[in-house]
């Protein structure tokens, strides 16, 4: 288990655990329990990095993984602010283990 701290605008923090982990072929797949349950199928692709969120009928694109603030910016429009938040701050905490490379 991972785990990670959250905050909105420095006003309100909560923190977030990665409970499960897996690395399939082509991509990765994670759950995150924090406020709500995530799960988030991430990955590469031609045009970078991918996350998509099947339960919520979303998906966007990524910077690396350590790019916390456009990755936020991205999620924060699909998921809204504290989904979005949580799931940025989640494969932050994952950036030094892997490297999301275009394919």
């Amino acid at each position: 288990m991972i785990e990670f701290l959250c905050n909105l605008n420095n006003k309100e923090q909560w923190t977030g655990s990665i409970i499960a982990f897996k690395q399939f072929a082509s991509h990765y797949e994670m759950t995150i329990h924090s406020r709500s349950r995530l799960n988030v199928i991430f990955g590469s692709s031609l045009s970078g990095g991918f996350a998509c969120l099947p339960d919520y009928h979303a998906c966007c694109y990524l910077n690396g993984l350590n790019d916390k603030f456009w990755n936020t910016e991205k999620l924060i429009k699909i998921l809204g602010d504290v989904d979005g938040i949580t799931v940025a701050n989640a494969l932050y905490s994952l950036a030094d283990r892997i490297n999301l490379k275009k394919i």
